[in-house]
């Protein structure tokens, strides 16, 4: 019976009826065969028409016997004759018309017999139709014929006879076969009852039991819903509440005895929100559209009794009853949530302000603190062209060296700043690895010599010089572990040995150990070593110094760069720091590096100096005089912007953070009027180290970055990298003597952009060259789809680009576009974009071997 299981209480029903009414269908069907076989059988027709059968033989046996004895009688009867005749001639024409005899007739020998006996009767029917001398004359001859012809009636009756019997037999055989037939079915009938009426049993103890279920199922949600702490609020299709369990009267403050039968939008939907309830509530009844109905959790608002709204969240589902669909809301009171939530979003605002106040409160203080810095160190240059005694220029050395320290701690300081906010940008360039090791083995060997230490580097396995990595990064990470190594190591050795584990040929892992023989570290200070404010032995610390920041630093690079540092230390023996870098293994690229020429001084011209510090003010003034230039003041950004109005300034050196106006916005509005300096290079002066800061200056329209503090080879080299040399085109200020200029691009320009910006943001100022100078040129691939405008503005933007970093063909052909687009001459326009690709292929192919680490030597 598992099989009745897959059918629902209403296809069990139609199917036991379906399974009656053919049982009763198939007797009813058999019992009209049945009767219609027993009225087949009915005895009265069937022994009449086998009497006629015999009697045509009798009474032609009747008549054959007349004419027998007529033969022998000198006056026979002839009218009892003829009368035996016309009744065989009767019954002969029945047999042979009538219809109760057609399936008689259509048995062979029967209606082959037919035929002659009609021949007969017609032939002795003249004869008997005689009068009665011929007829008493023929008799002899009629009584030999009838002789001759008794055989064919006697088959004949016999025939029909034969067959009448075998018709009865079948038909006693049907009833039969009919009858056990319709015993099966009954029989089959009263099983089928018989489980029927187990089944109606089965059905009914089912019904009880999930009867029982129901009840035990609805008083377990009862017992759900007033025992829950969300409100679960019950409502038919017009609104009216059926069901209020205990936690909303609790949540709402409605009893459920007030609850159940009142309107659930004027209990607890906020007036604001009434109109737009009552409208679905009536688009629902009208057209079944449900907006929120099993649409999951909607948070809303909702009213308590005593007026208050508060937040709810809820979700709405809807159910089939016998009374019409109902409308089931689980409510809960989020208040307490959506508090702690805005508690948290304001913590979180709260910590990135303070995030952001740190970031800012260090960036400012490098500029504040770079200030005075700058004009230290800008007085004692000053001061060294003075006449000093041996001493005093011992004191200055002091002085310059201590102000290099300081300037190496802001440094150190801003780069944990911009690694914990997440803003440290790694820049790969293609560098030798081991020209860099030299490098600082060259640099250090002075401190190891002076503590009597021999310092040694050498490759562990085949070399690999060429990789792409962050040189910046890495050369920062070595000379905090050498340098820690040289100061730490007194009368012993510093070795450092490189080494490539490469499963691949472009990739590899660059191991990296420096192993000293110096005073060694404890398993507690190994555990503490990259913490911050970290200085070592105390022993040693009067002696070396040092903020403890160097390797607290070098760990955050080098988990930037996505690799691992180690140590291994034993005290009094020695410390050993493992290293162990991602690196991309290149080959040694071209040779694109030519001598570079030292810059010569600067012919005299006139500035316009643009700083609100009076020290700095001063000495930049005195820097600029002292070289013979003629040098203008503005104390803030609005003086400057008035002055470059009006006259026309060789160069304008722009502090950036200043009153009234800042030196960004200044340059802004100077390039954008139509002053007598609106083209006039303008160099930034900043002591703001952020790199994506410098980005955003030279994106201001500033040609070139000076880093305060300023120093007299500086101001010189800007004075001749944008003003002596600087050629007159009425566009971006661009070199036109390149001591070191390709066909294609100025790599003596992207040197000192190097020298100024430094490696990384010269390297994301390339990037973000190159990806606009990739959009540009695949926007201009449906140029004859784009506005001419668009494409002049378009390409002169791109092309004021290209000249600030020494794209000298690149923005040839860009100005060629911006001309042949602002004359709307389609031809030259096409023949200048299509040979736009392939100067771009030469200039992108060196500005990526430009995106290296050192500037040439």
């Amino acid at each position: 019976m598992q099989f009745l299981h897959l059918f629902t209480f209403r296809h069990r029903v139609l199917f036991a009826t379906l399974l009656g009414s053919i049982g009763v269908a198939v007797v009813i069907v058999m019992s009209i065969d049945v009767a219609r076989d027993m009225r087949l059988l009915d005895s009265a027709s069937s022994d009449n028409v086998q009497y006629a059968l015999s009697q045509t033989e009798v009474e032609y046996l009747e008549y054959e016997l007349l004419l027998a004895r007529a033969v022998h009688e000198t006056a026979p009867d002839l009218k009892r004759l003829r009368q035996r005749f016309d009744i065989f001639y009767s019954r002969a024409n029945t047999l042979q018309d009538a219809p109760t005899y057609a399936r008689v007739r259509e048995l062979p020998y029967f209606s082959a017999i037919l035929p002659n006996i009609r021949s007969f009767l017609e032939s002795q029917a003249q004869i008997i139709d005689s009068p009665d001398p011929v007829l008493q004359a023929a008799i002899p001859k009629l009584a030999e014929t009838a002789a001759e012809f008794r055989s064919s009636i006697r088959l004949l009756s016999n025939s029909g006879l034969q067959y009448f019997a075998q018709d009865s037999d079948q038909h006693r055989l049907n009833v039969a076969i009919t009858l056990t037939r319709m015993a099966a079915v009954v029989t089959f009938l009263v099983a089928a009852l018989l489980v029927l009426v187990f089944y109606l049993v089965y059905l009914n103890a089912q019904n009880i039991r999930r009867r029982r279920e129901v009840d035990q199922t609805s008083n377990r949600m009862k017992i759900v819903t007033g025992t829950a702490l969300d409100a679960v609020v019950v409502c038919d299709l017009n609104g009216r509440i059926l069901d209020f369990n205990a936690a909303a009267e609790q949540i709402f403050g409605h009893s459920a005895k007030t609850a159940i039968g009142a309107d659930l939008g004027e209990l607890i939907v906020p007036d604001k929100y009434r109109a737009a309830h009552d409208a679905g509530m009536a688009r629902m009844r009208a057209h079944g559209e449900k907006h929120v109905t099993g649409k999951g959790r909607v948070k809303l608002e909702a009213k308590r009794a005593t007026g208050e709204l508060f937040p709810v969240e809820f979700a709405i589902q809807a159910a089939q009853t016998d009374e019409g669909e109902i409308f089931i809301a689980f409510l809960r009171d989020i208040s307490h949530r959506v508090q702690a939530e805005q508690d948290l979003v304001a913590a979180r605002d709260r910590a990135l302000s303070g995030e952001k106040a740190k970031t800012d409160f260090l960036a400012t203080m490098s500029h504040e603190i770079r200030t005075p810095l700058n004009g230290l160190l800008g007085n004692l240059a000053l001061l060294r062209d003075t006449r000093l005694s041996a001493k005093q220029t011992r004191y200055i050395d002091n002085m310059d060296t201590s102000g290099k320290l300081l300037m190496s701690h802001i440094s150190d300081v801003l780069d944990i700043t911009k690694y914990d906010a997440g803003k440290l940008r790694l820049r790969p360039v293609a560098m030798n690895i081991s020209a860099l090791l030299q490098d600082i083995v060259d640099n250090q060997s002075g401190a190891a010599s002076a503590n009597n230490t021999v310092l040694e580097w050498g490759w562990r396995g085949e070399p690999a010089d060429w990789i792409r990595a962050d040189q910046d990064r890495i050369q920062h990470v070595l000379m905090n572990i050498i340098g820690n190594a040289v100061k730490f190591t007194h009368d012993g050795r510093v070795s450092l040995e490189i080494e490539m584990h490469s499963d691949q040929q472009s990739t590899a892992v660059m191991q990296i150990t420096v192993r000293d023989t110096g005073i060694g570290m404890d398993a507690e200070l190994q555990a503490q070593i990259f913490d911050d404010f970290m200085t070592g032995d105390s022993s040693y610390i009067r002696t070396v110094g040092g903020t403890g920041l160097g390797l607290g630093i070098a760990k955050r690079f080098v988990t930037a760069l996505g690799g691992t540092i180690e140590v291994q230390s034993e005290k009094g023996t020695g410390s050993q720091f493992r290293i162990r870098l991602p690196v991309e293994l290149i080959a040694a690229p071209e040779s694109v590096v030519k001598e570079r020429k030292q810059p010569t001084d600067a012919a005299p011209c006139h500035i316009l100096l643009v700083e609100d510090n009076e020290i700095n003010r001063f000495v930049a003034r005195e820097m600029l005089t002292a070289a013979g230039h003629k040098v203008s003041e503005a104390h803030n950004g609005q003086i400057a912007v008035d002055m470059a109005q009006t006259q026309h300034f060789d160069l304008i050196l722009m502090d950036i953070s200043m009153p009234v106006k800042d030196g960004r916005k200044a340059t802004r509005e100077i390039r954008a009027g139509h002053g007598a300096s609106a083209r006039t290079p303008i160099v930034a002066l900043t002591a703001n180290a952020m790199a994506e800061e410098q980005e955003a200056f030279l994106l201001d329209g500033m040609n070139d970055i000076l880093t305060k503090p300023l120093t007299r080879e500086g101001l010189n080299e800007a004075i001749v990298n944008h003003v002596a040399a600087r050629p007159d085109t009425p566009d971006t200020p661009m070199p036109a003597t390149e001591p070191e200029t390709k066909s294609h691009i100025a790599t003596r320009y992207l040197d000192d952009l190097r020298e100024t910006l430094g490696v990384e943001a010269l390297d994301g100022l390339l990037a973000r060259f190159m990806r606009e100078v990739d959009e540009t040129i695949g926007y201009l691939d449906d140029y004859t789809d784009q506005p001419l405008a668009e494409i002049a503005k378009k390409t002169h933007q791109i092309a004021g680009s290209a000249a600030s970093l020494g794209a000298v063909e690149l923005r040839g052909k860009l100005l060629a576009i911006e001309t042949a687009a602002k004359a709307a001459d389609m031809a030259r326009l096409a023949l200048e974009i299509d040979a736009l690709p392939a100067i771009w292929t030469r200039t992108r192919e060196t500005m990526q071997a430009e995106r290296r680490a050192a500037p040439r030597d």
